[in-house]
């Protein structure tokens, strides 16, 4: 279990990894980032996955 945050808001994601949120929607509709949606809405996503994404989690 991670002691960190690892679920943002698009905007908070989007800041923290220098990302336009049209990047990381793009990575939401391509599946690759997990989400948590409350009645059809994106709440929050994944930052690991975000992290998998730009390459920053060494493979294991």
């Amino acid at each position: 279990m991670s002691l960190t945050k690892s679920w943002y808001t698009i905007d908070e994601a989007s800041s923290k990894y220098g990302l336009s949120t049209r990047q990381i929607q793009k990575w939401m509709e391509d599946g690759l980032i997990r989400t948590e949606e409350v009645k059809g809405m994106v709440t929050l996503i994944n930052g690991d996955d975000i992290e998998l994404e730009l390459g920053m989690v060494p493979s294991i």
